[in-house]
């Protein structure tokens, strides 16, 4: 977009500058347009975008690019590679609750999570690869964990999809740090 990049130069992305440190252990590889980050658990590629270079400098990675027409997506390409290096390090998880009589949450085998939700069925939610579910003995905490912080976010949403958060009755699958308004019916409001 012309008119966007008018004051080339003088300012650069102040996330795209910051280094990601290297944890011990972890190694990454860059072919062609593709960082492969590699650690104690796991391996996560991410592609990169054209002009868009790493190197390592004192035990940290440095995006670096070519030109100020990169500037917007050299933010977004160090936080994705930085998201990866803490994936492979750490971990990423993500808590639901589930609200509601009745209301539960099972494994059943490794990979499918089973939801009774208060619908006529049980719903089966298949895990897909590389994402573990833990529940809790009561059956009501949910925690979704993986090494890519995407895939964990966009599993955590389908299954709060199942049963969205009732605005009235407080009911339904929520992300456990999810604030929820509690709405008034309308017999209550005079």
């Amino acid at each position: 977009m012309p008119g966007l990049a008018s004051h080339k130069g003088s300012e650069m992305s102040r996330i795209g500058k910051k280094p990601i440190p290297l944890p011990t252990g972890v190694k990454y590889s860059v072919q062609g347009n593709v960082v492969t980050v590699e650690g104690p658990k796991g391996k996560l590629e991410q592609a990169i975008p054209a002009g868009i270079q790493f190197e390592t400098r004192d035990g940290s990675m440095h995006a670096v690019r070519e030109n100020d027409s990169q500037a917007a997506i050299h933010g977004l390409t160090r936080a994705l590679i930085a998201n990866a290096v803490d994936g492979v390090t750490k971990g990423w998880s993500k808590e639901l609750d589930i609200v509601g009589i009745g209301y539960r949450a099972e494994l059943k085998g490794k990979n499918t999570v089973v939801f009774t939700l208060g619908y006529s069925h049980p719903i089966e939610f298949p895990l897909p690869t590389g994402i573990t579910a833990a529940i809790d003995p009561k059956q009501t905490r949910v925690t979704i964990s993986g090494i890519d912080r995407q895939k964990v976010g966009q599993v955590a949403a389908d299954m709060r999809s199942l049963r969205k958060p009732d605005p009235y009755k407080n009911k339904g699958v929520r992300y456990s740090d999810e604030r929820l308004k509690k709405k008034v019916g309308k017999t209550g409001a005079k």
